[in-house]
């Protein structure tokens, strides 16, 4: 399985139970004109940020912008920075109001998106590191920044980012994920898992 994608992660609990894709998070307001700069989870922006394509918003309850959708005006390609200008939002101040929310957009059913995965087919795969299952994915947490993996390894859940420097591999149909997680990240695994590394510093000693 290809491992260049991004990792997106689509949604079905959203939206009165329609399947949505996050597709991108405004990151910070640019120039005076109302546009923002975009950080992408999607392969195909120009495809998804057409003039006219419509976004539910994932904003914290206190903002006016909570349980409101926003269309695009124009999308463009800055400074090799990915720019978004939206209906309704004409200067800097309305801007800042929208850094930091989130984009979801309705999936078609017979478009999926490439390399993206519904939570449903995340949880309950086994995790595996170098050939040893540490753990099982229990469920998925969609934070602003980045989505995390919840992984059940002995009593403990551990939060995994899902990223792919750490999650290289998802293999839906063989039901598992590789991870290759930095050093102290799943320090409770089984003792199989982690006493190869100590054994060999011993006999090396």
């Amino acid at each position: 399985m290809s491992t260049s994608r991004t990792t997106d992660v689509v949604a079905s609990d959203r939206n009165q139970g329609k399947n949505q894709l996050r597709v991108g998070r405004l990151v910070k307001a640019h120039g005076l004109k109302g546009a923002l700069k975009l950080e992408l989870y999607t392969d195909n922006p120009e495809r998804r940020f057409v003039p006219g394509a419509e976004f539910t918003l994932q904003v914290p309850e206190a903002s006016p912008w909570h349980g409101k959708s926003i269309a695009v005006r124009e999308y463009r390609v800055m400074n090799g920075n990915s720019v978004v200008f939206f209906d309704g939002v004409d200067d800097r101040e309305g801007a800042e109001g929208l850094v930091r929310a989130i984009l979801w957009i309705d999936q078609d059913a017979d478009e999926p998106e490439d390399n993206a995965w519904y939570d449903h087919q995340l949880v309950g795969l086994d995790v595996v590191r170098d050939d040893t299952v540490i753990g099982k994915v229990v469920r998925v947490d969609h934070l602003p920044a980045q989505d995390l993996l919840i992984v059940k390894a002995n009593d403990d859940e551990i939060m995994v980012p899902f990223v792919e420097a750490i999650v290289p591999a998802v293999d839906v149909a063989a039901g598992r994920v590789i991870v290759t997680p930095p050093p102290g990240l799943f320090e409770e695994v089984p003792e199989a898992a982690e006493g190869a590394d100590t054994d060999d510093a011993d006999a090396a000693e």
